[in-house]
């Protein structure tokens, strides 16, 4: 039973915290209230105090040698006794240099000397153990998926860089390295702005980054158009952005991530898909629809400074043959060879169009009298009249040409196209190779036939059919 009140009481007396030059207790020395509280405290069993030989040897098996001496009935003594200075000096010197710890296992009073330079054993709890594990398991997660993240971000073709809240640049992938000319240990800490400088391509002041709006305006921004990204070693290129702002958990903008991509090669497919809109891929002239946008401007000139306004229309006569005999890839190269020899005719602000197939119209924007357009057609049949060497092949065209002006036969562009049609199909009617200029009795003339062919075809009833044998 006394071991047992001891035992309760052992929280109350530890020498875990005990250092050297703690104050000693001993005769001159009063004895704290805690120990007098202890003191005071009666035994489990009574009043009776038990003698030096009726205490227990509380010490494990394992404890050193000083405990034992401690623990004899020859080391102790009733707890009220004071301890002689001697003593207690003797017992100061056995403690320097070592810190004392409880264990669990042994009854109190025993304790634990721990050396310096000894490693005291620890328990590790089963619950603790599995939070760590845990921790480690969640831990090699993020890792993994932060470096799935970066081997995506290096992969795609677009440049991205991310920037916080002060607009310090916190990332950027490999492509992002190759266009701003900055590797990506130089770039972290860096300002947007020395890292990603733009500057407007038409003013070529320095642009707002699209990442400081999109923080500032907490949403997505889009594509800056004519945006000039100076590079580190002083070449520009021209770039598309476009950026978005970076949330946590709770909504708020920590930072915003910008995308961007070289607009150079962009700009080159919007260039050529505006050229393929306006031009014939085969001869490179420009097609029916420029044609029409050149010829309305053309007009409105000429009603300004009053000048002719002169639309040629040209048709190869019998390419047809030449196309079934010798092959499309022999006709095809017959019209670049034709394309090329008419641009070479005609002055810069003219325009040369093909119109489909072996039909080509030419626009005289600015002439004095109708006799230039004249001129211009006899110098056609005789320059396209030469013979041709296609592909081992001397070939040689004829072409049938109408002329229509402006503002003699009409003053807007589709009667001005469709007089200069009719012109060349009677040039065709009246021998081919050669021209003809459009009158009002060429007009006339079809009009009168679409009115009298009606009356050449009634229907026949079926009672008007005579059979003979």
């Amino acid at each position: 039973m006394y071991a047992n009140a001891r035992k309760r009481r052992r929280h109350v007396t530890t020498l875990a915290g005990y250092r050297p030059g703690a104050p000693r207790l001993g005769p001159g020395n009063a004895v704290p209230a805690e120990i007098r509280h202890r003191q005071n405290r009666k035994p489990a069993h009574g009043n009776a105090r038990p003698s030096d030989d009726q205490v227990p040897c509380l010490t494990p098996s394992s404890a050193p040698a000083s405990h034992a001496a401690l623990a004899s009935p020859s080391g102790m003594r009733p707890m009220g006794q004071a301890r002689s200075q001697a003593e207690c000096m003797r017992d100061d010197s056995m403690l320097q240099g070592t810190a004392w710890a409880p264990l669990d296992s042994a009854p109190f009073p025993a304790e634990q000397p721990l050396r310096r330079g000894h490693t005291p054993r620890t328990e590790v709890l089963p619950e603790r153990t599995a939070t760590h594990a845990s921790r480690r398991g969640l831990t090699a997660a993020l890792d993994a998926e932060k470096r799935w993240a970066r081997g995506v971000l290096d992969a795609i073709g677009d440049a991205v860089l991310t920037i916080d809240l002060r607009g310090t640049v916190t990332y950027m992938n490999r492509v992002a390295e190759t266009l701003t000319g900055c590797s990506q240990p130089e770039a972290i800490g860096k300002p947007l702005s020395r890292v990603l400088p733009l500057v407007d391509g038409k003013t070529h002041r320095t642009a707002i980054p699209a990442g400081r709006r999109a923080i500032e305006e907490n949403r997505a921004v889009g594509l800056a158009l004519d945006g000039v990204l100076v590079r580190r070693d002083g070449s520009r290129i021209e770039i598309e952005d476009s950026a978005a702002p970076i949330h946590d958990r709770e909504g708020r903008v920590t930072g915003a991530v910008i995308v961007f991509h070289d607009a150079s090669l962009s700009q080159v497919m919007l260039e050529r898909m505006a050229y393929l809109a306006q031009h014939d891929p085969l001869t490179g002239l420009p097609n029916r629809a420029l044609l029409t946008e050149r010829l309305s401007r053309a007009l409105c000139l000429a009603r300004r400074h009053r000048h002719l306004v002169a639309l040629l229309y040209l048709d190869l006569d019998a390419f047809k043959p030449i196309n079934d005999s010798f092959g499309h890839a022999v006709g095809d190269s017959l019209l670049q060879a034709v394309a090329s020899r008419v641009q070479e005719c005609m002055r810069d602000i003219d325009t040369v169009c093909r119109q489909g197939g072996d039909e080509f119209v030419i626009l005289l924007a600015e002439i004095r009298r109708p006799e230039d357009a004249t001129r211009v057609a006899e110098k056609l049949l005789a320059v396209l009249g030469r013979p041709y060497c296609i592909r081992g092949h001397e070939l040689l065209i004829t072409l049938s040409i109408g002329i229509s002006l402006y503002p003699d036969d009409a003053d807007d562009a589709d009667t001005l196209m469709h007089y200069a049609d009719t012109a060349m199909y009677h040039a065709k009617r009246n021998g081919r190779n050669g021209h003809h200029c459009f009158t009002a009795e060429m007009n006339t003339r079809p009009l009168q036939r679409r009115r009298t062919e009606p009356g050449l075809h009634p229907p026949l009833q079926p009672s008007q059919l005579v059979l003979d044998f």
